[in-house]
């Protein structure tokens, strides 16, 4: 599985809306300049992660984006799935139920079942809140 570049800009954008968070919508334009990516690019993404519900668009001098929820109530999960789609490491896992004809006699199933449960575990378990924490204690490395 590899996240393409969509689906680390959609962290990034979600990352600089929260952290950059005054209770205004903040243009693209700030948000491409900041981030060093192109605007153009950035308006497809967004445009994702609003129809996903993410986040709010307003149009107009004042418009630009905002979160609709708390950054401690987005997973990773859920912004990577919106740009990546399912994380299912074999076709036959891209959809429920499993329509594969070998499903009930294939013996590397289970094993793919559990690699894709594993990645859903570990996105769906890191909050939007936890990386902007990071950001505020890159060097904390305290248990």
């Amino acid at each position: 599985m590899k996240v393409s570049t969509r689906g680390r800009y959609a962290i990034r954008v979600m990352i600089d809306l929260a952290k950059n968070d005054t209770g205004e919508c903040i243009p693209l334009s700030d948000i491409a300049k900041r981030q060093g990516i192109s605007e153009k690019y950035l308006e497809a993404i967004v445009a994702l992660l609003v129809k996903a519900g993410h986040l709010s668009a307003t149009r107009g001098k004042k418009g630009g984006y905002r979160l609709k929820k708390a950054p401690e109530d987005y997973s990773l999960k859920d912004i990577l799935e919106t740009t990546e789609g399912a994380f299912a490491p074999v076709s036959c896992l891209e959809t429920t139920p499993n329509t594969c004809e070998r499903a009930d006699t294939c013996p590397t199933l289970s094993m793919w079942t559990g690699f894709q449960k594993v990645v859903n575990d570990y996105f769906e378990n890191i909050s939007l809140a936890e990386l902007l924490d990071d950001i505020a204690c890159p060097n904390d490395y305290s248990i």
